[in-house]
């Protein structure tokens, strides 16, 4: 049982720190402590039959907002973080979506106020509440239950939930210490993500289970600045991260040396082999492991150790493998009629296991076109369809060829703009490269190549791909921008670059 392990380290390593924020430290009793207080509070809310809490996260690094989750997971209530800094359509669309009543939050500013007074809610301030004695015990954990739900962007504009069950959750904790790592409470561990992005899950819930201490980063400042002054003060052994943010750092890398890093875990978008390379020599002691998996799948599900001393390089268009799946976890690749395709056949990547959500959030319609039925090994399975395009060896190993969506006809040939985006990154030697499809004045599909402070001749580049693809491949168009905008889970937003290009 999860929350019996976060009990137990609450009460095993009560003199430890568990968090370090700012440079002030929290204990594993300070931490009990909190979460109490907010849990008897709670408990009120679970007596009125409130099933879902808002959780108002203003920081990645707010002692009082983890307390919060903690606390709402040992009171049995889900609980839906809501940044405030989103558009307050957006947050309201969430609330709306998910009936909520009550909000936690460390403090009460314009932008709370704004969402209660829009919503009618009911808000508990966190760091105010009464102190009370620790409640080590665990709720009557029940399967079926919500232990949270975040919210993605959706086709229509509005905001899709998905729901993560206590048995998606413990399923996801198992098969992640499943994988072996060598941890305990003396590693420390990196949070450096918005809370409603489901990537910041494993960093602080895992690091509880060990009694491990974790080093949230704040949000504001220059990100990645943030990043090495925190490994290099902290000593950090544990960091889970998106690739771009090694992008960015890549220009010091000569004078980045992390001995302490032990274990570096990517998701979130595609790991290129040339810079996972070049990482591995910062971090002399460490490993690379590249993990796969959409929210939809409870953080990640599928992983892969990059490990060249061991031969392990595989990549596709310069893209680290996927690898295989996590405990209790299926994946397959499909055609366009859910039929499963043989190795090196290139389809969409989907997912089975007790990891995939119960389904959307009261929406039916995206249910059906996202799930499907199939009989594998005498028995019927559901699996969730990912948008994603992939292929699996002969070793079993799979691979992320992009999204789908990413796909696009030029002049009625399919064209898959990863592979343009791995050429240039060759040529070129620069790390952020995206190619967008655009309509011309002809109404007709043309590529406009995006690079990161590119300097050289856009006539070099074209003259390269005219080496490696057919001419229809090649962007007629090219950009160099100073900065890629980035969104708030630290990825590169594609959907800002499609705003430069249309205006």
């Amino acid at each position: 049982m999860l929350l019996k392990k976060i009990s137990e380290s609450f009460q095993k390593h009560s003199k430890r720190n568990a968090f370090c924020i700012d440079n002030t430290y929290y204990t594993y009793q300070q931490l009990a402590f909190a979460v109490s207080k907010i849990r008897k509070r709670l408990e009120m809310e679970a007596l009125r039959g409130q099933k879902l809490v808002g959780i108002i996260a203003f920081e990645s690094n707010d002692f009082y907002t983890y307390a919060a989750i903690y606390g709402s997971l040992f009171t049995g209530i889900g609980y839906v973080p809501i940044n405030p800094d989103n558009p307050i359509e957006r947050n309201n669309s969430i609330i709306q979506q998910t009936g909520l009543t009550t909000i936690l939050t460390s403090k009460v500013d314009n932008l709370v106020k704004a969402l209660v007074e829009a919503n009618n809610l009911a808000v508990i301030v966190t760091s105010e509440l009464p102190e009370v004695e620790i409640d080590y015990s665990c709720p009557t954990e029940k399967e079926d239950d919500t232990a949270y739900v975040l919210f993605t962007s959706g086709s229509t504009g509005v905001p899709k939930g998905v729901p993560i069950s206590q048995k998606n959750f413990t399923a996801f904790i198992d098969a992640f210490f499943a994988l072996g790592y060598t941890i305990d409470e003396n590693d420390r561990f990196v949070q450096m993500f918005d809370l409603t992005f489901d990537f910041s899950v494993v960093c602080y819930i895992a690091p509880l289970v060990i009694g491990a201490c974790i080093y949230p980063i704040r949000s504001g400042g220059i990100k990645y600045v943030s990043v090495y002054t925190t490994f290099e003060e902290h000593q950090i052994t544990f960091a889970c991260m998106v690739p771009v943010t090694i992008s960015y750092l890549r220009p010091f890398f000569s004078e980045i040396l992390f001995p302490k890093l032990k274990y570096t875990l990517f998701c979130g978008e595609p790991l290129y082999y040339d810079i996972a390379l070049e990482w591995l020599k910062c971090t002399p002691n460490g490993k690379v492991i590249n993990a796969y998996g959409p929210t939809e799948a409870t953080v990640f599900c599928m992983v892969y150790d990059f490990d060249p001393e061991k031969g392990k390089t595989k990549s596709f268009n310069g893209v680290v493998a996927i690898g295989k799946e996590m405990d209790n976890m299926k994946a397959i690749i499909v055609d366009e009629h859910n039929d499963p395709l043989p190795q090196n056949e290139k389809g969409e990547l989907c997912l089975s296991g007790p990891q995939v959500t119960p389904g959307y959030w009261k929406n039916d319609e995206k249910n059906y076109k996202s799930f499907f039925t199939l009989s594998t090994n005498g028995r019927e399975e559901i699996f969730y369809r990912t948008g994603d395009l992939g292929t699996i060896d002969k070793d079993g190993d799979f691979f992320y060829l992009g999204r789908i969506d990413f796909q696009v006809k030029i002049q009625g040939f399919r064209v898959e703009l990863g592979e343009i985006e791995y050429h240039v990154r060759n040529f070129t030697n620069i790390g952020n490269v995206v190619a967008l499809p655009t309509q011309n004045k002809l109404g007709t599909t043309q590529l406009h190549l995006f690079l990161e402070n590119y300097t050289g001749d856009f006539k070099e580049i074209g003259d390269y791909l005219a080496t490696k693809i057919p001419v229809y491949m090649i962007p007629s168009s090219m950009s160099s921008i100073q900065l890629f905008p980035l969104n708030k889970n630290g990825k590169i937003d594609r959907k800002k670059l499609y705003e430069l290009l249309t205006s």
